[in-house]
């Protein structure tokens, strides 16, 4: 069911709230996992935005004609996703500490959706990030002394990594949950607690 399907039936019927059948309030206890480590998450991003940005602005504003142009590139779009993936993750803390099981079933459940939601688009997102991995250390050296068999290793490894990002970016989908490559990407307090919550309130239904 998604996010259209949960309005719906929240504008045609009344639903009561979850009240104490599920055993020692098991969503609310599952959800609270991942608090800890999104907040974790959340301060190592900020760090990690603040000190980059402060060092890559340096550059762009005092040593741009001499930084070397791939890794200030490189650096600048990693930064950017990161601050992306660190708004998606405030957002997700926000849905956690707000989630009210004492709320109708429908509206726990979509606070739930949007959680799943941001968490498959956030891990797209950062997954993006992987081809700069391959590049940022290019130089105008390389282009001047690398013979043909060099740049054939490098471009192959680039362009595996670029086509695996892309593919990861298009396929990371609930659809695929049940896939071996998803259940090793996704498990753990990241993404467990959501899908184990929703399959209790789904029972519940």
């Amino acid at each position: 069911m998604n996010e259209l399907d949960f309005k719906q039936s929240w504008k045609k019927e009344e639903v009561a709230p979850l009240g104490h059948d599920i055993p020692d309030g098991k969503v609310a206890e599952l959800i609270s996992s991942m608090g800890p480590l999104k907040l974790f998450g959340i301060i190592a991003g900020i760090v990690w935005v603040a000190v980059g940005g402060l060092f890559i602005g340096n550059i762009y504003l005092n040593s741009f004609a001499e930084a070397g142009k791939f890794f200030l590139y490189s650096a600048t779009v990693q930064i950017a996703l990161t601050a992306i993936g660190l708004v998606v993750y405030l957002y997700q803390l926000r849905l956690i500490y707000r989630l009210d099981i004492t709320r109708p079933v429908l509206e726990t459940q979509l606070r739930l959706e949007k959680l799943k939601a941001s968490t498959l688009w956030v891990t797209r997102i950062l997954f993006l990030q992987l081809p700069l991995w391959t590049v940022f250390y290019w130089n105008d050296t390389m282009f001047s002394t690398w013979n043909s068999l060099q740049w054939l290793l490098q471009g192959s490894i680039t362009g595996l990594v670029t086509l695996a990002a892309g593919w990861l970016f298009v396929n990371i989908k609930f659809e695929n949950r049940e896939k071996k490559w998803f259940k090793t990407i996704f498990s753990g307090t990241e993404w467990t607690p959501i899908v184990d919550s929703l399959e209790l309130l789904e029972k519940e239904d």
